[in-house]
């Protein structure tokens, strides 16, 4: 982040958007606007913030097998038949 270019306060961003748009599509960092001197918001590019989605939902994936491989390590695990049959039986779920 460069702090000269990507804070600015929310009146500029609003009568200047397409040139702060254009550099937030250049640059693919996000810019803090702010309101009073205070951050209010943030605003990125639209591939920029895809890429973040992307590598939050990789992380999140990453997590969970991590934490599967972890019950199964200290033997925290059922037979899915076992499940199954469980949940059949509690929602009357015929075979």
């Amino acid at each position: 982040m460069d702090i000269t270019k990507d804070i600015q306060p929310m009146t500029t961003f609003r009568n200047h958007s397409a040139v702060f748009l254009e550099h937030l599509r250049e640059t693919k960092r996000p810019m803090v606007l702010t309101v009073n001197g205070k951050a209010a918001a943030v605003v990125q590019d639209a591939e920029a913030y895809q890429h973040l989605l992307d590598l939050a939902a990789d992380a999140s994936a990453a997590e969970g097998i991590r934490q599967g491989r972890e019950d199964v390590e200290n033997g925290r695990t059922r037979p899915a038949r076992e499940v199954f049959d469980e949940m059949r039986a509690a929602y009357d779920i015929p075979r």
